[in-house]
């Protein structure tokens, strides 16, 4: 029908951080290390143009957009939306991340922490989820029928999943989300009656088409 909306969202985990030294960081700031270019080269590639750009407050959200700018996509103003911010783990942030494990995760080492748990002084991940859903409700009748690429977080993404899928909590910690990765879910309609989420793609990791290139002349590239 032609009066249908399409909103596609475009979720890039940022590059991941130069140096945590096996600690957790959570919402402490870390900078990102963009040395690949090769890899922000195939993003520039795979990104829609004259699309929406948000990112988390957190600094390396900004300098993986900055990055992927540097390789040859235009950038557009680029909005901060704190609620896209990954996971707050409070008294844990700086601490060893084995230990935390040890002591208070999962039998696994998806995550932290169980879903509905909240560590000293942080958020749980049913929290992120709130306040994930809350910043895509507003943003996505805001930019109805565009493309919005949002440069966020692990548990940010899968917060979003979550709230796509309809799944649980638990369940969208199973999650695969890599650095650099990219998620795309498209809202179609606006928010209300008889709107719907498509999943298009989950931890997409970004290729250079090398066939499109070496037909437009260009030069080889290691794998």
């Amino acid at each position: 029908m032609s009066d249908v909306k399409i909103t596609r969202w475009w979720w890039v985990r940022h590059a991941p951080v130069t140096e945590d030294g096996g600690r957790v960081y959570g919402q402490s700031d870390p900078p990102a290390n963009v040395s690949d270019t090769e890899t922000f080269r195939a993003l520039a590639a795979m990104l829609p143009r004259e699309a929406v750009w948000v990112a988390s407050h957190l600094r390396r959200t900004h300098q993986t957009a900055d990055a992927v700018a540097a390789q040859g996509l235009a950038k557009p103003e680029l909005f901060i939306e704190n609620d896209l911010a990954e996971q707050s783990f409070g008294e844990w942030q700086g601490q060893v991340r084995s230990e935390i494990y040890g002591k208070h995760g999962l039998p696994h080492n998806f995550w932290l922490a169980p879903a509905r748990h909240t560590p000293p002084g942080g958020e749980s991940f049913v929290d992120v989820m709130a306040r994930v859903t809350r910043c895509i409700e507003r943003l996505s009748p805001r930019h109805a029928g565009r493309d919005v690429v949002a440069f966020a977080h692990g548990g940010t993404i899968r917060a979003a999943l979550a709230y796509a899928c309809g799944c649980s909590p638990e369940s969208a910690l199973s999650f695969a989300i890599d650095n650099l990765s990219i998620t795309r879910l498209d809202h179609i309609d606006p928010l209300g009656p008889g709107a719907a989420w498509r999943v298009n793609a989950v931890n997409q990791p970004p290729r250079i088409d090398r066939k499109a290139m070496g037909h437009a002349g260009g030069g080889s590239a290691t794998a």
